[in-house]
């Protein structure tokens, strides 16, 4: 007996799912998501989202005519199988690895992937792009918005559906809820209004009711609309959505193709009004372990399918992050004016440890930060000592409130900008590259970034201490360096660098956590006869003049190492010794930063080796400074 070709072996694009039945159409969802556990298992990454979404996935390949009807998903870390059903099942095993996929869309990956994101509610504002583009065109293609119900505590995602009405009459929003659920008889019940008041027949009864409305005396049209407004709120929960503009569908259970088939199909007919289909799903749905676990498998390591037991590295130092915690929590427990705000990443931020000890002293904001910024403001400007604990790359999105309601203003908010520098397999969309420069050329900031654990505890004493100013201290995702950290750090003076190692020839000036490979460079250079200072800044704004001057004077060259783009940290240093005269004796500079690219994902030591921070990177730049061929000093091309 024969054993049938598995569904998913014959799905090469998703025009080969245009004609499964319903049945077919179960049959390949349930392969595409042992597919999807079966790669995440190999390589790590975000699993329960995707699992999530598998029928809604399948659902709309099969309805809309991708990639001519455009699909545009939000953030994009729940994508792993519609990457699997568009073309790149072959390489789904190199998700987030150096050379392989992008863990999120990627519009240079795939015409599937309309539009990038990583970050979070972008779908809305970008697919009315593409709609205002399409109807400028006189073309008729479909643009479909995926759009998670986290996302939809960010702002943005307001703001474009407010400007949705105005902007096209031509668009599907999906609205995937996977923070409730849907008991079967509601499930089946709201299926089924969701069928009736999607399909043609209730839409031609509503225009003819509204014709008749129309002619009515005017209070009876405003008596006539209030009730059908009233009783399709009280049916479908969508009140709160037609206000926006929307013709609301929904909720319906996200895992039922029979159901979610025919709504899509009577959706992509609407041309009238946007819509909005309210979709519940289940994260992890399928898989046992993810659909068990509190965070729902967002993201793993490699792990067994069989147990769901994620492989384990070997114990060592303390993350920065947990480090970051710990010691917030012993000031706290001191000050009762200190407070930690987050914008919906309390245990990525270490901020559930402080929350678990002073839950009224912590505030998740959601999806907000620019509503967290000045939030912290607010507290601030009341006499408390905020913590604004946000990645770098997300604190991007509330730069405007950091220089408006925080800098201008002077208030002492303390920023712990997480994920600093490279991150390895989230690539450009998650690396802290830029908080140095845009943080830096605002007047008054403090600006400090910690080079091993014990420092990063120096610094969150040093942020209590500063209350008449906004500050600002960075450090990287991964472990500590395994020094040891003091049972109560004690703050640094402000401005203040130190000096590690003492050495003649050359200075290497450090800013952050590739101090370490600053010493071993050091090391490499003190074995072919060239004798190093190593310094510390500590702080890049304001800068340790003295130091820098000293170090000018005494060497013939100096290097200046960070892990944040070009005009960061380096520039600051170059502009003060420009100002200061120093470079008018001669003084040979460099400046080694990220480089002037975003850099795809890989291994975070990889990635820095590109970049040319790392050991060998710091040696090459100082022989080169001092005019020493770097093949004839011995080190390998």
């Amino acid at each position: 007996m024969t054993v049938p070709t598995p569904l998913l072996d014959q799905v090469q694009l998703p025009a080969d799912t245009r004609g499964l039945s319903t049945a077919e159409l179960r049959q390949l969802a349930d392969e595409l998501r042992a597919e999807t556990i079966d790669a995440v298992s190999t390589t790590g990454g975000h699993l329960g989202a995707g699992l999530g979404v598998v029928e809604l996935t399948v659902a709309l390949h099969h309805v809309f005519e991708t990639p001519r009807d455009i699909l545009i998903w939000d953030v994009g870390h729940q994508t792993y199988p519609h990457k699997i059903l568009t073309g790149r099942r072959d390489r789904i095993r190199t998700i987030r690895q150096g050379g392989g996929l992008s863990g999120f869309t990627k519009r240079a990956e795939s015409e599937y992937d309309p539009f990038g994101a990583a970050h979070a509610a972008t779908s809305i504002s970008a697919a009315l792009g593409f709609c205002a583009a399409r109807d400028q065109k006189g073309e008729d293609n479909k643009v479909i918005a995926v759009i998670g119900d986290g996302s939809m505590s960010a702002g943005m995602a307001y703001e474009a559906m407010n400007n949705a009405a105005e902007t096209t009459k031509q668009l599907v929003v999906v609205l995937n809820d996977n923070d409730m659920s849907i008991a079967p008889p509601v499930g089946g019940m709201s299926a089924y209004l969701a069928r009736i008041v999607s399909g043609g027949a209730y839409q031609a009864v509503r225009k003819f009711g509204g014709k008749i409305v129309d002619v009515l005396p005017r209070p009876l049209q405003d008596v006539a609309r209030k009730a059908e407004e009233y009783t399709r709120g009280m049916a479908t929960g969508g009140t709160f959505f037609e206000e926006m503009g929307f013709y609301y569908v929904g909720p319906i259970d996200g895992h039922n193709l029979d159901h979610l088939v025919p709504v899509l199909k009577n959706v992509r007919e609407i041309v009238d009004k946007p819509v909005l289909v309210h979709v519940v799903t289940h994260k992890g749905k399928g898989y046992a372990p993810a659909e068990s676990s509190p965070d729902k498998y967002h993201g793993v390591s490699r792990f067994d399918v069989i147990t769901g037991e994620q492989a384990k590295g070997k114990a060592g130092p303390p993350a920065f992050t947990k480090v970051f915690a710990q010691e917030l929590i012993k000031r706290a427990e001191l000050d009762p004016k200190i407070m930690a705000v987050t914008a919906a990443m309390p245990s990525g931020t270490g901020l559930d440890l402080f929350g678990a000890r002073f839950p009224e002293r912590t505030f998740d904001v959601g999806i907000a930060e620019q509503h967290a910024v000045t939030f912290a403001a607010g507290l601030a400007a009341d006499g408390m000592k905020p913590f604004a604990a946000i990645y770098s790359t997300f604190l991007q999105r509330g730069y405007d409130q950091v220089v408006h309601d925080v800098a201008i203003q002077s208030l002492p908010v303390r920023f712990a900008i997480d994920r600093a520098g490279l991150v390895g397999a989230d690539g450009p969309t998650h690396a802290g590259s830029f908080d140095v420069g845009y943080l830096g050329a605002l007047p008054g900031m403090v600006l400090m970034a910690a080079a091993d654990e014990a420092e990063l505890a120096g610094m969150v004493a040093t942020a209590c201490e500063i209350d008449d100013r906004p500050s600002a201290f960075r450090y990287p995702r991964g472990e500590g360096t395994g020094v040891e950290i003091p049972a109560l750090a004690a703050p640094f003076e402000i401005g203040k660098g130190r000096i590690v190692r003492e050495g003649t020839a050359i200075a290497i000036l450090s800013f952050g956590t590739r101090l370490a490979e600053c010493l071993k460079a050091a090391e490499m250079l003190a074995a072919r006869g060239l004798s190093a200072t190593v310094a510390d800044a500590r702080f890049a704004k304001p800068l340790d003049e003295e130091m820098i001057l000293r170090l000018a004077r005494e060497h013939e060259a100096l290097i200046t190492v960070e892990e944040g783009s070009v005009g960061g940290f380096g520039g600051f240093v170059l502009q003060r010794l420009a100002a200061l005269g120093a470079l008018d004796r001669g003084l040979k500079v460099r400046t080694l930063c990220l480089p002037d690219i975003f850099q795809d994902q890989d291994k975070p030591e990889a990635m820095y080796a590109r970049a040319g921070l790392d050991a060998d990177g710091i040696v090459r730049q100082a022989l080169a400074v001092l005019g020493i061929d770097a093949a004839k000093a011995g080190l390998r091309a």
